[in-house]
């Protein structure tokens, strides 16, 4: 770990307002807001691997957009290497790091890369557009020379075949190493790569997180992943040395290496992600109740009081009803549960009734 992450995160808030009418509106019959993401901190490192996992809607890809400045918080602090990210994209406060510095620096990979990518352009044309943005003292030979090299640095050969051909002619996977590209040729130091596997089949999604962990020794960049898979997660943060982030409601609810989380997962939150995993381990004969009370995910407008897991955690008690548990920070294996203090009253108070 270096002395100062790559991106750090401190108390992030992300809320939507819902669209209400204007009559509602002037009669302040307004709803409440959507807290997407609600008071998490997190810090990425250089060279670091980060997977975030929840199920959807649990606010993961939308801090993952905060931490690389595609989404305003609505509160808490985004820096980049100690750098306030929107006090540098607004010109307000010291500024240390230029905002194209900081734009440059965070890329995303997205989950649907036909969508990011241009039909009516070729990969060479696609490519080039950022290189001529951001580094315009490239003559066009050089920049087709880096294009080509890049290309057949992830397997994309012959490198000018591909160049010449638009998003239709390529398959899934090949976008998909095209968008890869078009991040990297900016030098990145944290790619967001928001459920870029998910839409592969079994055997490209494995070839594809191979190739981005190649591509981080090489180019030394840091991976946000974000999935709703443990078993992609989990293979990526363990051949890199990473972490695993467990997030319900907007919370960051356990944290540690990957190992670490599945074999020995402190939050019953993440237990059921496990429990939903058919194909974590192999050999082991899943039981056909889940470790939950209630399947329904409580409203993300009115999240319940205390811990928000409590309405549908099998081990819940009167103390997780009446108070909040926090991450904590001992810099390893961390969960917000009162489970994982043997002194807290929790182990005194009342089961609740279902």
């Amino acid at each position: 770990m270096s002395a100062e992450p790559v991106v750090s995160l401190s108390d992030v808030e992300v809320h939507f307002d819902q669209n209400d009418g204007l009559v509602d509106r002037l009669r302040g019959d307004g709803k409440a807001p959507v807290r997407a993401v609600d008071g998490v901190s997190l810090d990425i490192e250089e060279n670091d691997v980060v997977a975030l996992v929840g199920e959807s809607g649990c606010g993961k890809t939308t801090l993952g957009k905060a931490a690389i400045g595609l989404q305003r918080p609505t509160d808490g602090q985004v820096r980049y290497r100690g750098q306030d990210v929107w006090d540098a994209f607004d010109g307000t406060g010291d500024t240390t790091v230029d905002a194209e510095d900081i734009r440059r620096s965070l890329q995303i990979v997205h989950q649907d890369p036909g969508s990011s990518l241009n039909p009516n352009q070729t990969v060479m044309a696609t490519l080039a557009a950022p290189l001529k943005r951001w580094y315009d003292d490239l003559s066009r030979e050089d920049r087709r020379a880096r294009i080509l090299g890049m290309l057949e640095t992830v397997g994309m050969e012959p490198p000018a075949d591909y160049a010449e051909r638009y998003p239709h002619q390529l398959s899934g996977g090949e976008k998909q190493r095209v968008a890869l590209v078009r991040a990297l040729l900016m030098n990145p130091d944290l790619i967001l790569a928001d459920e870029a596997v998910s839409a592969l089949d079994v055997s490209l999604r494995v070839e594809m997180m191979d190739l981005m962990l190649e591509l981080q020794n090489q180019f030394d960049t840091s991976f946000l992943f974000i999935s709703h898979n443990l078993s992609n997660a989990r293979y990526l943060t363990k051949r890199a040395g990473g972490r695993i982030g467990i997030m319900y409601m907007g919370e960051l609810v356990e944290v540690g290496p990957a190992e670490e989380v599945l074999q020995d997962p402190k939050h019953p939150y993440t237990r059921v992600l496990k429990w939903a995993t058919a194909n974590l381990h192999p050999d082991y004969v899943q039981v056909e109740e889940p470790p939950v009370r209630d399947i329904d995910i409580p409203d993300q407008t009115d999240p319940p009081s205390g811990c928000r897991f409590h309405t549908r955690c099998p081990v819940a008690r009167e103390a997780c009803r009446e108070e909040h548990p926090s991450l904590g920070d001992d810099g390893g294996h961390a969960a917000a549960c009162f489970r994982d203090d043997d002194s807290h009253r929790y182990w005194s108070s009342p089961e609740l009734d279902d």
